[in-house]
């Protein structure tokens, strides 16, 4: 008996909705589409749930940090689950600093809010993470120390203290490959 086909119907909106959304921009450094980074997050939160909304809100984390698109227009066109989860995963930035000045006030208050999150919203941010320590680390491992300057914070410490934040917002997580992952690339960069 065949299994009855998936439904992907939501996520295909949604990865649509992103591509259209991250349409022209690249990922920081990479000289490559970025709606690489929400598709590999999408896989990633797809070897922990196959959680249809889940993976959407995966397709769309960045796209009201970092588009013109808010997240009223995200609830009006995926619901109140994923726009809260997308929500969940967008950075405030406060007025009148830069996003030099504000890093650590920035990413403080965003591994303070995981730390609190709902576990959904853990497995999102995972998605989101892993993807950017994956980065990282290939990044790392080609050009070393030069890799810092790409960031708002030129700091390696800085990103180590942030991503071992991030790690132990999402252990809850622990038991997931991604998790493990993550804190292995965590820990072989900032070894």
């Amino acid at each position: 008996m065949a299994n009855a086909p998936l439904n992907t119907a939501l996520l295909d909106r949604a990865i649509i909705f992103a591509v259209k959304a991250h349409a022209g921009t690249e990922r920081r450094g990479k000289g490559y589409p970025y709606i690489v980074h929400p598709l590999e997050a999408v896989e990633i939160v797809a070897t922990m749930t196959p959680d249809q909304e889940l993976l959407a809100a995966a397709a769309l984390h960045d796209t009201v940090e970092d588009t013109d698109v808010t997240v009223e227009q995200i609830r009006a066109e995926f619901g109140d689950r994923i726009a809260t989860l997308v929500a969940d995963e967008s950075e405030e930035r406060p007025n009148g600093l830069s996003d030099e000045e504000s890093w650590h006030d920035r990413k403080r208050a965003a591994i303070n809010h995981l730390a609190k999150a709902s576990h959904d919203a853990k497995i999102v941010a995972l998605g989101d993470k892993l993807s950017n320590m994956r980065a990282i680390a290939r990044d790392y491992a080609e050009i070393g120390d030069a890799l810092w300057n790409r960031f708002h914070s030129k700091n390696p410490k800085d990103h180590e203290w942030h991503y071992r934040g991030l790690a132990d917002a999402l252990r809850e997580l622990s038991d997931t490959s991604a998790f493990q992952e993550f804190e292995r690339l965590i820990n072989q960069v900032f070894n």
